[in-house]
C-alpha cells in the first residue's frame, strides 16, 4: 500500500470524524454557549450545505493547480477550520469554523479519489479510492462515540483539537509521500480536463449524469432511511435508547466491510458490482420493513444496511471520473449529489412520518428510491455494454 494513500485515508478519517463527531456534543455545545437545541442542530445541517457548495466550487476554482497542491491547500483549510471550531468565543465563531471545515469534505473527496487510483495499477483504481474511503467509514463507527468519549472527559474544546492535530498528521503524510504530479495523466495518455469550461465539457457525457443520479438516488434511499432509524429500533424494535449507539456501531462496521467488498468487486467488473449492491441495499431495506419487530433480524439488517449502503462507493466515483476523462469537477460531483440525495431521502421519510405510516415506513421508502436507482444504473451498464464491446473488437483488429 502506497504511503500516499495511508496519507489520504488519514485526512478522510479526520474530515469523517469532524462531520460525525459533533452529534455527541450538541448538548455541550448549546449549554457551552446558552443556544437552544434548534440552534446548535445548525452546526449539522450548515455542514452539509458546506459540503455540496464548496465541492463544486472549489474543485472548479482549482481546477488548474497540481493536485497534491489543491489537497494540501484542503487540508489546510481543514485544520483551520477545526482550529477556529476549537477557540471559538461565540456560537457564530463556532458556526464559521464548521462551514470552513466542510469546503474542503466534497474537493478532498473528489479530487483525493483522483490521486489514490494514480498511485496504483489500472486494475486496482476501485480498491485505492475504497482505502482513502476506509478513514471515512471507520469515522463514522467511531465518530459519534468519539465525540461524546472526549467530550465528557474534557470538554467538547479538547475533541476539535483532537481532529486539528489529526489533520496536522495528515497533511505532513501528503506533503512528504504523495508524489508531486500524482492525479495527472501519465504521457501515453490524453491529459484529463483542467480548465472550467473543459471540465464542464466532461457533463456531456449521458453515462456520467446517469451515474450521478445513480449515486443521488443511492444514498438517498439509505439516508433516508437511517435519519430514522432511531426511532425504528426504539419505537418498533423495542430497544432501549441506550442501545442506539451500539447498533450504530454496527451499522458503521457494515459501512467499512461494504467499502472493502465494493471496491474489489468493482475492480473485478464495476457494473455488476454496483447494480448488485444497490439491488442488495434495496432488498435489505424492503426486509427491514418487514421484520423491524424483531431485534435478532434488526441487528443483521441494520450491518447489511450499511454493507450493501456503502459497497456501490468506490465503484461509483471511479465509474463517474472513468467517464468524464478524469475530470475532478465530476468526482466532487459526485459527493454533492450524495449529499444532495442524503437531504432529499431524510425529507421524504420525514413525509412518511408526518402522514402517519409509522417508524417502519422510511425504510420502505428507502427501499422505493434505491430501486430507482437500480433501474437507472441498468440502463447506464446496458448502455455502457455495446461500446465496451466495440473497443474490444477494435482493439483486437489492431
Amino acid at each position: 500500500m502506497p504511503s500516499g494513500l495511508v496519507a489520504l485515508a488519514v485526512g478522510g478519517f479526520g474530515i469523517g470524524l469532524t462531520e460525525f463527531l459533533i452529534a455527541g456534543l450538541l448538548p455541550q455545545v448549546a449549554a457551552s454557549f446558552a443556544v437552544s437545541e434548534a440552534a446548535a442542530g445548525q452546526l449539522i445541517s450548515g455542514y452539509a450545505l458546506s459540503v455540496a457548495v464548496g465541492a463544486i466550487a472549489l474543485t472548479a476554482a482549482t481546477a488548474r493547480l497540481p493536485r497534491k497542491h489543491v489537497l494540501i491547500g484542503l487540508v489546510v483549510l481543514f485544520v483551520l477550520g477545526n482550529l477556529l471550531s476549537a477557540i471559538a468565543p461565540s456560537y457564530p465563531v463556532m458556526l464559521l469554523g464548521r462551514i470552513v471545515a466542510a469546503l474542503c469534505h466534497g474537493s478532498f473527496f473528489g479530487i483525493g479519489s483522483l490521486v489514490a487510483r494514480s498511485l496504483v495499477a489500472p486494475e486496482r483504481k476501485s480498491r485505492a479510492v475504497a482505502v482513502m474511503f476506509a478513514g471515512l467509514t471507520v469515522a463514522n463507527v467511531l465518530g459519534v462515540p468519539f465525540g461524546a468519549l472526549v467530550g465528557e472527559r474534557w470538554g467538547w474544546r479538547a475533541a476539535f483539537w483532537a481532529v486539528t492535530v489529526i489533520g496536522l498528521l495528515a497533511l505532513a503524510g501528503i506533503i512528504a509521500f504523495v508524489p508531486r504530479r500524482a492525479g495527472e495523466a501519465p504521457p501515453t495518455e490524453p491529459a484529463a480536463p483542467t480548465g472550467l469550461r473543459a471540465q464542464l465539457g466532461a457533463f456531456r457525457s449521458g453515462q456520467v449524469w446517469l451515474t450521478l443520479v445513480a449515486t443521488a438516488l443511492g444514498y438517498g434511499g439509505m439516508f433516508g432511511a437511517f435519519s430514522y432509524i432511531a426511532y425504528t429500533f426504539t419505537e418498533v424494535g423495542g430497544f432501549s435508547s441506550a442501545d442506539v449507539a451500539w447498533l450504530l456501531m454496527v451499522y458503521g462496521v457494515g459501512l467499512v466491510v461494504g467499502n472493502i467488498i465494493g471496491g474489489r468487486a468493482a475492480d473485478h467488473d464495476r457494473d455488476r458490482a454496483l447494480v448488485l449492491a444497490l439491488t442488495g441495499l434495496t432488498v435489505t431495506l424492503a426486509v427491514f420493513g418487514l421484520l423491524a419487530t424483531s431485534a435478532t433480524a434488526s441487528v443483521v439488517l441494520v450491518f447489511l444496511m450499511g454493507v450493501f449502503g456503502f459497497a456501490g462507493v468506490p465503484g461509483m466515483i471511479t465509474r463517474v471520473t472513468d467517464y468524464a476523462r478524469g475530470a475532478a469537477l465530476a468526482a466532487s460531483a459526485n459527493v454533492s449529489a450524495s449529499n444532495i440525495g442524503n437531504a432529499l431521502g431524510a425529507w421524504a421519510g420525514g413525509l412518511a412520518i408526518t402522514a402517519g405510516l409509522g417508524y417502519t415506513a422510511p425504510l420502505y421508502v428507502g427501499a422505493g428510491i434505491v430501486l430507482i436507482s437500480v433501474l437507472v444504473m441498468t440502463v447506464a451498464a446496458h448502455r455502457a455494454r455495446p461500446a465496451g464491446r466495440q473497443d474490444r473488437e477494435s482493439a483486437v483488429r489492431r
